[in-house]
């Protein structure tokens, strides 16, 4: 299997293009991390089960909701709990790290899960700016988002192991990876996985169309860019080695339910998560109840309708009208889901609500 093999999906059903998910793995008030990872792996093993086609989590800290601090720790643990579905990072955020790392970490996830790993790289820090001086140490030259297409360029090096002669890294190995397979005797596999990059702005999709890579898109929380990013991607895309023409997945924040009045109820646990945290007062989501009961006040009320207003929920039924009519408008090859709510069971149930709508899987 090559690279456009592994980056093109199969729609389902009747679905227009592929369906993946994207998991925040959200903590919600009155339950614990713990119960958030495990919940992660019902997640997977239900997308993979249902038929959709990825499953990733993102890099983000200092944020009690949130448990994905530790994206190649939480997908080793997928990777001994699923069989098929394709498991990534939407994404690490590149800056946080040195490249030999994820480099390492990558190498050894496809070592593990062997032609089912994706490295989606983002550029920004996941974080407040504290928090990323904290990640990183020091902010020499060179260690920050404005360093970022140089240091992708290292990361796919390491991943290849080409670094060409002369250069001060050339005798240094990513391991696992191809230098085992040039040793005396070594059967490893060269291959490597493919490399996405992530944005929600011009940036990362211009970068993404130079380099020939796979673009993936954040509508859930930057709606307003998406089409003038997809096309600066599709216009200035250069055929590479990796794909031939440009592969653009948006992900969407999508909640279905068995009523609209409880699709709303649940998609108002993340809008008061979303608010706190961008009002800095990040915590646990909230409850439905907590959410119910929470008096807005005029200029919040404004924010929560604008971010309600990009989120793809209601029955089963409008959810799939709804997403159709975004894949319609933005031509994206893929779309990636997240649900953001308070408990697990309303996010697993609208997973195989969305695939029953479709036509594919099956739920229960």
């Amino acid at each position: 299997m090559d690279d456009v093999d592994e980056i093109r999906g199969t729609a389902q059903g009747s679905a227009p293009v592929p369906l993946s998910v994207l998991d925040l793995v959200t903590v919600g008030a009155g339950h614990t991390a713990s119960e958030a990872l495990a919940t992660g792996v019902r997640i997977a093993r239900t997308a993979e089960r249902l038929g959709y086609h990825r499953y990733w989590v993102a890099e983000h800290h200092s944020m009690p909701g949130i448990a994905s601090s530790s994206p190649a720790v939480i997908l080793s643990h997928l990777a001994a709990h699923t069989e098929r579905i394709r498991l990534g990072s939407g994404g690490v955020m590149l800056p946080n790290h040195a490249p030999l790392v994820i480099a390492e970490q990558f190498g050894t996830l496809e070592a593990l899960a062997p032609h089912r790993v994706d490295l989606g790289l983002g550029r920004a820090p996941g974080t407040d700016g504290a928090t990323a001086q904290a990640l990183r140490r020091t902010e020499r030259p060179g260690e920050g988002a404005d360093d970022f297409p140089a240091q992708v360029a290292e990361l796919a090096r390491f991943l290849d192991d080409d670094f060409p002669d002369g250069h001060p890294y050339r005798r240094i190995h990513a391991i696992p990876g191809p230098v085992q397979a040039t040793s005396p005797g070594g059967v490893q596999s060269p291959h490597r996985p493919p490399l996405w990059l992530l944005g929600s702005s011009g940036f990362s999709a211009q970068l993404a169309a130079m380099l020939g890579l796979p673009f993936a898109f954040a509508h859930h929380f930057a709606a307003q860019n998406t089409i003038p990013a997809l096309d600066l991607y599709r216009e200035n895309f250069r055929p590479s080695a990796v794909l031939d023409k440009p592969y653009a997945l948006i992900g969407v924040a999508a909640l279905a339910a068995d009523d609209e009045r409880e699709a709303r109820r649940q998609v108002m646990t993340g809008a008061l998560s979303m608010l706190r945290l961008r009002t800095g007062r990040p915590g646990l989501v909230p409850t439905p109840e907590e959410a119910e009961a929470y008096e807005w006040g005029p200029m919040e009320e404004e924010f929560v309708s604008g971010w309600l207003a990009n989120i793809v929920h209601g029955t089963p039924d409008a959810v799939r009208e709804g997403l159709n009519d975004l894949q319609k408008r933005t031509g994206a090859d893929e779309l990636m889901l997240t649900a953001n709510a308070h408990g697990g069971e309303a996010r697993l149930r609208s997973y195989e609500l969305i695939a029953e709508a479709y036509g594919f899987g099956a739920a229960g």
